[in-house]
């Protein structure tokens, strides 16, 4: 990747994971192996464990995201939360159209649209997810699906709000399957997804916006994912759940 110019980002999803003591222990254990990363450093938390979260890591080089947000300000919308309840607890951080959220709950290209838009409009940074089943690779319309994806999701986003966004790269096919993209194949989707981006803002967004690879990102491949030119971080699953791992990938994008 390109150090010079944009961030190296490892953010881990633990997705519905952790009671809140369960989440003080795991976050314990993550932060002095983290300490001193060269890189940014997420732990995206299930809502229960945000007080936990942002207390423990006040003052550290650890930030904290949620895992989704609606996209209205209040309502009759039981089981939500909304992105401003979200930056009242100066929550820095949210993940938008994560795969699982797509493949289990409804959403869609539209719905992630609009909740992007209200977190932006909270004052939050979002990680947007995009990416392809097996299906549809195996059918060789990848580019133009995620290229289609990153477009419709970044919709009336400005070339300024493009600083509070964060792109991650998950195929389908590989999450929570065991299943990984070669390292060549994450690096030609986040290109796709960069020229994209060139296409909609120019040149200095592009190669100034951070794209992550989110499927199945391990200690043991992480450097050789990392090492690829438009591969800027990790949106880590399983493995940030394991202080050890989580560290050996802060650690190899610390050096990429």
């Amino acid at each position: 990747m390109k150090k010079s110019c944009r961030r190296a980002i490892i953010a881990g999803n633990w997705k519905m994971n952790k009671t809140p003591k369960e989440a003080e222990e795991l976050i314990r254990g993550i932060l002095p192996l983290v300490k001193d990363a060269d890189c940014e450093v997420i732990c995206c938390v299930p809502y229960v464990d945000l007080p936990v979260a942002l207390e423990l890591t006040h003052g550290t080089n650890v930030k904290v995201g949620a895992e989704n947000c609606h996209w209205e300000k209040s309502g009759a919308y039981t089981g939500e939360i909304s992105a401003d309840m979200l930056a009242s607890m100066e929550v820095p951080y949210v993940i938008i159209g994560h795969s699982e959220r797509r493949t289990y709950f409804g959403e869609t290209d539209e719905t992630v649209n609009k909740r992007i838009r209200a977190a932006l409009d909270a004052g939050l940074s979002v990680i947007v997810c995009v990416g392809e089943s097996l299906e549809q690779r195996e059918q060789g319309i990848t580019s133009e699906l995620v290229s289609m994806q990153t477009k419709i999701a970044l919709n009336s986003v400005s070339e300024d709000e493009m600083k509070r966004i964060i792109i991650a790269y998950e195929p389908l096919w590989a999450i929570g399957t065991g299943k990984t993209a070669t390292s060549e194949q994450a690096n030609e989707v986040c290109s796709v997804i960069r020229n994209t981006l060139k296409t909609l803002y120019g040149e200095k967004v592009s190669e100034g916006t951070t794209i992550q690879y989110g499927g199945s990102m391990k200690a043991k491949n992480a450097a050789e994912l990392l090492a690829q030119p438009d591969v800027d971080g990790g949106l880590i699953g399983g493995a940030s759940l394991k202080p050890d791992d989580f560290a050996a990938i802060v650690d190899a994008a610390s050096k990429g």
